[in-house]
């Protein structure tokens, strides 16, 4: 099954958690479960386009004003959701923020 995690954070916890990022490169790199990682850049400098009745609307900033946003991303494919969890769990520890554990969906739906 195939899971997205996604790393929260705020503007105050500054660059990104090496450790963190670490602990899940060795753990889900060595078993195979890693698809992909990417960090993301601070929203402040991300792209907001919109259709609004045929007419493209495109604005500077974040999509939502949050506290929290999504500073980066992992692919993994896992025997199961308490994998994912668990995977997820060496990723938070010590952070202050959270890490979303969402299934990816195959074209047929949900691959659970």
């Amino acid at each position: 099954m195939k899971f997205l995690l996604n790393v929260y954070a705020s503007a105050s916890d500054g660059p990104g958690d090496a450790l963190g990022h670490e602990r899940i490169l060795a753990l889900a790199g060595r078993s195979g479960e890693l698809i992909g990682a990417h960090a993301l850049a601070d929203p402040s400098i991300s792209t907001v386009v919109r259709v609004r009745d045929g007419v493209v609307e495109v604005s500077q900033g974040p999509y939502l004003p949050a506290v929290q946003h999504v500073a980066g991303q992992y692919l993994l494919d896992c025997e199961s959701r308490e994998r994912a969890v668990e995977l997820a769990a060496a990723m938070a520890r010590g952070r202050g923020a959270g890490v979303e554990v969402r299934p990816v969906m195959d074209p047929a739906g949900l691959e659970m």
